[in-house]
């Protein structure tokens, strides 16, 4: 049980992993001519994972500028602040659940 939930959360924290660096690379290339912004669709990405897939990355459909880029600051901001509350609710549930091993190994020595 312990190890399902867990190994899920560890998958969910890689994707987020990889769309950060994803979004950090578009914010990077906000100024470079052509550059195509990338994404990952995440809830796909995550209903279909195996473990250690690396995410399909995608160019989502958005307005180009007339150099060609793609990359919207106030999307990539905002999906940098939507990644980070996610990070930190997994990070609470994995510590949730460290805590339970943990009562449950000390339960174990006291009883």
């Amino acid at each position: 049980m312990i190890d399902r939930v867990a190994g899920k959360l560890e998958n969910y924290m890689n994707l987020l992993s990889a769309r950060q660096k994803l979004v950090a690379s578009n914010l990077a290339n906000l100024d470079t001519p052509g550059y195509k912004t990338r994404d990952v669709d995440f809830q796909f990405e995550y209903m279909s994972r195996l473990e250690d897939s690396k995410p399909n990355v995608i160019e989502p459909d958005l307005p180009s500028k007339n150099d060609g880029n793609n990359v919207s600051l106030d999307r990539e901001t905002r999906l940098l602040a939507e990644n980070a509350m996610r990070f930190q609710a997994a990070s609470l549930l994995a510590r949730g659940e460290f805590r339970k091993i943990k009562s449950a190994i000390q339960e174990g020595r006291n009883g």
